[in-house]
């Protein structure tokens, strides 16, 4: 079955490398955001599967763009995993408290990214 995948995130080697895991490895559509403004558009006119988004990102980071998603009624079911490049477990206690899927770290396998989310929202 074919998904609709939205990748967030401000670099652009990131989205790509990502975007051919998922088309080449599940033959996913991905959708991709460069922003958390753009990201909010994007997840409510489009209405993706699942959302990965970075952390770290300037202007509206990871935090600030998924506590929009969840308080806007058209997106906060959307499943988010989130993509980080910090995993220590100070950090990770931090992302206990938050509405997520999932925590996937970078730099990720590309290849693997697919099984990884299926994994993840339990799909078979």
């Amino acid at each position: 079955m074919s998904r609709n995948i939205l990748i967030v995130d401000d670099e652009e080697d990131v989205q790509a490398i990502a975007k051919l895991g998922l088309e080449m490895g599940a033959g996913w559509n991905v959708l991709t955001a460069s922003s958390g403004q753009e990201a909010l558009h994007v997840a409510a006119n489009r209405q993706p599967d699942v959302i990965l988004l970075d952390m770290m990102m300037p202007d509206m980071d990871g935090r600030a763009t998924l506590q929009q998603l969840k308080a806007n009624p058209a997106t906060k079911t959307i499943p988010v995993i989130l993509l980080t490049a910090k995993v220590q477990e100070s950090d990770r206690e931090s992302f206990t408290y938050l509405d997520v899927a999932a925590v996937f770290a970078k730099p990720f396998r590309p290849l693997k990214l697919a099984e990884q989310i299926s994994e993840a929202l339990g799909w078979g």
